[in-house]
């Protein structure tokens, strides 16, 4: 709320979540809220935004081939065996990618959307 005062007209804010915060499953129950809560935090500033023509959206990385990733898998190895429909991980690029497009204008009708980078896997797994 403090930011959006001071950003120019027609600016944009991503955030950066979880699927957690969409499909519980991380065995962590205050991480799944607090993702759940960002989501909320999200939809609060893109309202507030919109009067000065700022977009705010999330984006929700899903199981991502990261050093981080690497570690969860290696602490929890279902993970690793979680099926997407695209049978892949994502890389932290196509997570970048993503945000990159929330913020250009290209996006410019855009706000308010929770975007998921998961491979289908909350949508159709």
């Amino acid at each position: 709320r403090a930011a959006l005062p001071v950003m120019s007209e027609g600016g944009a804010i991503v955030f950066i979540s979880s699927i957690a915060g969409l499909k519980p499953g991380s065995r962590l129950p205050a991480y799944d809220a607090s993702k759940s809560a960002l989501h909320g935090l999200m939809r609060h500033v893109a309202m507030e935004g919109a009067r000065r023509g700022v977009r705010a959206n999330v984006v929700c990385p899903g199981l991502m081939d990261t050093p981080l990733g690497r570690a969860a898998t290696q602490g929890r190895p279902s993970r690793g065996r979680t099926p997407t429909p695209l049978g892949r991980q994502g890389t932290g690029w196509e997570t970048a990618y993503a945000a990159l497009f929330l913020i250009s204008d290209e996006s410019a009708y855009v706000d308010g959307q929770i975007l998921a980078v998961d491979g289908g896997l909350t949508g159709i797994g």
